[in-house]
């Protein structure tokens, strides 16, 4: 079951948790899942059909682009970070 680290952000919404284990086999499926378990985290990690702009995915250390039909492989480690600008 992938792990899902949730930024600090966020915590608000799952009572302070920085990390649960959920069921899904893409980034969308892991979201609704969060959305079940924490009631309004989807609507700050989406926009549209997408993750948020200010949020970057990372999956078993390698970034994804912010499509939520990534695939998930089962023992993943799944992090929503903030979205670094430069310039």
């Amino acid at each position: 079951m992938p792990r899902v680290f949730i930024p600090a952000q966020l915590r608000d919404l799952t009572g302070g948790q920085a990390e649960v284990q959920l069921q899904g086999q893409t980034v969308r499926e892991l979201i609704e899942a969060l959305e079940e378990r924490f009631p309004g985290i989807r609507q700050r990690l989406c926009q549209q059909d997408e993750l948020s702009p200010s949020l970057q995915l990372s999956i078993d250390g390698v970034f994804r682009r912010r499509s939520l039909n990534v695939k998930v492989p089962p023992e993943s480690e799944v992090h929503f970070l903030p979205a670094f600008g430069g310039g």
